[in-house]
C-alpha cells in the first residue's frame, strides 16, 4: 500500500481532505523533496501543487499524485481543487504552521479548516514505523557517520579548535556520500563539554580534555545521529569515573530496549544508574528520541513520555553527565527496535579512547 493511499484511508470521517504544507510531510508522502508546495490528499485522489522551480522534476518523480503547476492565483487554484474533490472540510498538519498562516488560510479557503491534532497524530503514527527502504537509508547515513568518527581520531590533537574539528567532520561526511548533514554538528572540548548543545568556536583542545562530538549524516533525507566523547592525554580519576558510568548506563539502556515498554521505563534504566551514583541533576535531557526524515521525531525516551515502544522504531540512546564549568560526557547510538529487542545501528567504538 502506498503512503498516500494509506493516509487517505485513515482520514477521520469529518475530514474530507488532508492539506500537507510542510517540507517533510510532502517528502514523506510523495518521495519528492521541495522547499515549497501543497499536497492535497482525499479519499478519491491526490494532487501535488508545485511552483516553477520544482514542476519539471516533480512531474517526473511523483507517481502517486497528480502534479500541477502552481497558478499565479494560488488561492483560487486551491479552492478549485477542493471543489473538484468535493471537499467541505480540510485537515492541516499541527506543528508546522504559524498562527498567522492559519488565520490567513481561514480567510481565503472555502472549506472549513479542521485544526485539531487528529490529522497530525495520524501522520506522526504512520511515519514512526520505518519501512525496509527507510531503514536502509538510515543505515547508510550511519555508516558514513561511523566512518567520520574513525577519521576524526587521526585529526583530534592539542591546539586544534572546535570549529576546525566541526568543519573537518562536516566536509568528511559530505565528501563521503552524505546528501546533507542531519543537523548542525556539535564539538565541545574541555569545560565546554558541560553544555550539551555547545556551539563550536575558537576554543582549542588541550591535554587532559574530553572532546565530545555529536554529529550525523543524512542520506536521501534520512538522518543518523551519534555522539562520542574521547580523551586527549591523561585525564583525572573523576573524568574516568564519569565516563565509565555513562558507558555502563548506555549499555544497560540499550539492553533494555524492546517493544512493549513505556518509553519512560527505558529512560529510567540509565537515569537511575546515573542518579544513584551521585550525579542527580547532572543528566538533564531525555535518554533519546526517534528519528527519520527529521532528527527529532516522536516518541522519546524521557521521564515524561509513557508511549509504548513498537517494533520498527529507530531511536537514539544517549545518556550523559555534565559538570558545570568542568567537563561533560555523552555517548549516543541509534537502535532499530525489533520484535524481541533491538539492533544497534552504530558500530563505532565507545569504550574510552585516549588520544
Amino acid at each position: 500500500m502506498d503512503r498516500i493511499k494509506k493516509l487517505a484511508e485513515a482520514l477521520p470521517q469529518d475530514i474530507d481532505c488532508a492539506m500537507i504544507t510542510s517540507d517533510v510531510g510532502r517528502r514523506y508522502y510523495t518521495g519528492f523533496p521541495s522547499s515549497a508546495g501543497v499536497l492535497l490528499v482525499t479519499r478519491t485522489g491526490a494532487t501535488l501543487v508545485l511552483d516553477s522551480r520544482y514542476i519539471e522534476a516533480g512531474s517526473k518523480r511523483v507517481t502517486d499524485a497528480e502534479v500541477v503547476l502552481m497558478d499565479s492565483d494560488a488561492d483560487r487554484q486551491l479552492n478549485e481543487l477542493f471543489e473538484k474533490y468535493g471537499a467541505k472540510t480540510v485537515g492541516i498538519e499541527a506543528g508546522y504552521m504559524t498562527v498567522e498562516k492559519l488565520f490567513g488560510l481561514r480567510a481565503i479557503l472555502a472549506p472549513k479548516i479542521i485544526d485539531d491534532p487528529r490529522l497530525q497524530e495520524i501522520i506522526s503514527d504512520q511515519r514512526k514505523i520505518k519501512s525496509p527502504d527507510e531503514l536502509e537509508k538510515i543505515k547508510a547515513a550511519q555508516a558514513i557517520t561511523d566512518s567520520a568518527f574513525k577519521h576524526m581520531l587521526g585529526v583530534i590533537r592539542p591546539g586544534v579548535s572546535e570549529k576546525d574539528l566541526q568543519l573537518e567532520l562536516d566536509f568528511f561526511m559530505l565528501r563521503g556520500g552524505a546528501s546533507s548533514l542531519a543537523f548542525e554538528t556539535i564539538v565541545a572540548a574541555g569545560a565546554n563539554g558541560s553544555m550539551p548543545h555547545a556551539v563550536p568556536g575558537e576554543n582549542k583542545v588541550s591535554c587532559g580534555d574530553f572532546v565530545t562530538m555529536d554529529f550525523g549524516a543524512a542520506v536521501d533525507g534520512y538522518c543518523s545521529d551519534m555522539t562520542r566523547t574521547v580523551a586527549v592525554g591523561k585525564i583525572s580519576e573523576e573524568q574516568l569515573k564519569v565516563y565509565n558510568l555513562v558507558y555502563r548506563a548506555q549499555m544497560a539502556a540499550i539492553s533494555a530496549v524492546k517493544p512493549g515498554l513505556p518509553c519512560n521505563e527505558i529512560d529510567a534504566v540509565a537515569r537511575d544508574m546515573i542518579y544513584s551514583a551521585g550525579y542527580e541533576g547532572r543528566f538533564g535531557h531525555g535518554l533519546g528520541h526517534a528519528l527519520g526524515l527529521e532528527i527529532h521525531e516522536s516518541p522519546r525516551f524521557s521521564p515524561k513520555c509513557d508511549e509504548v515502544t513498537r517494533a520498527g522504531l529507530v531511536m537514539s540512546v544517549e545518556p550523559g553527565i555534565y559538570l558545570d564549568g568542568q567537563f561533560g560526557v555523552r555517548i549516543e547510538d541509534i537502535v532499530h527496535i525489533t520484535d524481541d529487542g533491538c539492533d544497534d545501528l552504530t558500530h563505532s567504538e565507545k569504550k574510552l579512547i585516549v588520544l
